[in-house]
């Protein structure tokens, strides 16, 4: 089994979908007054909320594996230079470095690496 989609409601979709297409390179095609961004492994569909409320669980967030600690740290600087609201700064965590950020439509998004993780962490899904 693959991993295909993930889907959410925004309030906001055209600022969500620019967030994930600006700094995250997804493609974006419209789908009625929602949106599909395009990974090369899996979609994100992000659903028109302009009529309902949005709450999120508590800790509810959706992450990014990069490849490098490096990797984390510039894209968490071009986050700051780009205004994007954070909900931590860079952490350096047994599990590896990462940040969180709350996007457009009000989405929490980590961005973490494995690469300076303990290594019982090191591994990620689909490698040894």
């Amino acid at each position: 089994m693959k991993f295909n989609h993930i889907s959410f409601p925004s309030q906001d979709v055209s600022a969500t979908a620019s967030f994930f297409v600006r700094h995250l390179g997804c493609s974006v095609s419209d789908f009625g007054s929602s949106k599909i961004l395009k990974r090369h492994d899996f979609d994100i569909v992000v659903e028109d909320a302009t009529d309902r409320a949005v709450h999120w669980p508590n800790n509810f967030h959706i992450g990014f594996e990069l490849p490098s600690a490096a990797d984390v740290l510039a894209l968490y600087e071009d986050f700051k230079a780009a205004g994007v609201v954070f909900e931590t700064d860079v952490i350096r965590h047994v599990r590896g470095s990462r940040f969180f950020c709350k996007i457009p439509g009000g989405v929490v998004v980590e961005i973490n690496t494995r690469e300076d993780a303990a290594e019982a962490y090191r591994a990620s899904f689909g490698r040894a």
